[in-house]
């Protein structure tokens, strides 16, 4: 039974360091997107979206939707071809 609640404890030990982990790598990614934005070769309509995708990128991050964030900032980065 003790052995149990260990390997419980740990996996939601590991799980939330995995979150955290996780959430603290947007910061990255728009960066990324920042350095590679102004050499760039996009029209004004790509670049405008990446724009807005790094923006909403960031706000997702700031609101705790990790995933979301990461996977919008993942939209710019393939328009910019990071």
């Amino acid at each position: 039974m003790k052995r149990l609640a260990l390997t419980v404890v740990l996996t939601a030990a590991l799980a939330a360091i995995a979150t955290t982990a996780a959430a603290h790598n947007c910061p990255n990614e728009w960066k990324a997107i920042d350095a590679a934005l102004p050499k760039a070769k996009l029209d004004a309509k790509q670049a405008a979206e990446v724009k807005k995708l790094r923006a909403d990128g960031e706000q997702l991050h700031k609101d705790g939707k990790h995933s979301e964030s990461m996977a919008t900032l993942g939209k710019a980065k393939k328009i910019l071809k990071i």
